[in-house]
């Protein structure tokens, strides 16, 4: 089975695409290498370097003829949204449309999309399942709502065999610091390159997965029969301060931290329920939070190590 993955030299990509390999599909990688880079994937991968958005995009269908596609690509970051809300709209939002469009049109078995729990907004329960309104408080989420709604629609209309995963708050190697980053990555890297860490606000709570227990769900929901909206989490909740305490324990380094405002667009709490993805394709969480940070601590404290022998 061949699978075409976009955004695969991305944070999630990459791990999605070793977990593809390991269970011997073909892959196929599409990356405009804006937040991805070359060297996150592995041999045995053809790649292409392309926007979705470019017209020429479709020749990768017509040459590669993929049985399945995992639509990864994205904006993923809340503040770049807020500050170019356009952009968003045309990477997420209608990027998202194309690959759709050209997934029905080369008869693509299955359509798997790349959600965020961003689209919730602030809980009205916890946790939160995927019957729980939907109050998208920054473009970024807005724009993941939106492609979701096309796809729901476009399934219903034109029999697209589709299946969307929102994903709570990914972290793991390979985390991009300056464009995907998410707080665990931020963490990490700061204080083993000695700068000041800022924690904005503080109270903040997260639902933290494990990249490599996203990679697996990926793999699981395209193979299973399932359709529709899935959670994609640990279902458990971990407070900012609490986990940059762990961190500071795991890399030794004990800085006070620079404490500023909550920034625009961000939630207060977030855990989401994801008892239907365990239950639809037998998907179970293999890491725990702790595991998880160790992984990702000796990753980035072995390449930090790695830059300084090369040096």
């Amino acid at each position: 089975m061949k699978v075409l993955i976009t955004g695969g030299a991305g944070f999630i990509g990459s791990h999605v695409i070793e977990e593809l390999l390991e269970y011997e599909f073909q892959v196929v990688s599409v990356d405009n290498y804006v937040t991805g880079f070359k060297e996150n994937l592995c041999e045995g991968v053809k790649k292409y370097e392309m926007d979705l958005n470019d017209p020429k995009f479709e020749s990768i269908f017509i040459e590669e003829q993929p049985d399945y596609v995992i639509h990864l690509a994205a904006q993923a970051s809340v503040m770049v949204s807020m500050n170019d809300p356009y952009f968003d709209f045309l990477t997420n939002t209608v990027g998202t449309i194309n690959v759709m469009l050209l997934s029905k049109k080369y008869n693509v078995r299955k359509f798997l999309f790349a959600s965020s729990a961003a689209v919730y907004g602030e809980p009205e329960y916890l946790p939160i399942d995927e019957n729980h309104s939907i109050n998208s408080q920054s473009f970024y989420a807005l724009s993941k709502h939106s492609a979701e709604n096309y796809i729901k629609h476009y399934s219903v209309f034109n029999g697209l065999d589709s299946c969307i995963l929102r994903f709570s708050n990914v972290y793991g190697p390979r985390q991009n610091e300056m464009g995907e980053a998410g707080v665990i990555s931020i963490f990490i890297n700061r204080l083993l390159a000695d700068k000041e860490v800022s924690i904005y606000d503080g109270s903040q709570t997260r639902d933290f997965i494990y990249v490599k227990d996203v990679a697996s769900a990926c793999r699981l929901a395209l193979m299973s029969e399932a359709k529709g909206v899935f959670n994609i989490s640990s279902c458990s909740e971990t407070g900012i301060e609490e986990l940059y305490n762990k961190i500071t324990e795991l890399t030794g380094i004990n800085t006070i931290p620079l404490y500023e405002p909550r920034r625009l667009g961000e939630i207060v709490q977030s855990i989401l329920d994801n008892r239907r993805a365990i239950n639809e394709f037998d998907w179970h969480v293999q890491y725990s939070l702790q595991e998880g940070l160790n992984e990702t601590t000796r990753f980035y404290t072995n390449k930090r190590l790695s830059v300084n022998v090369e040096k």
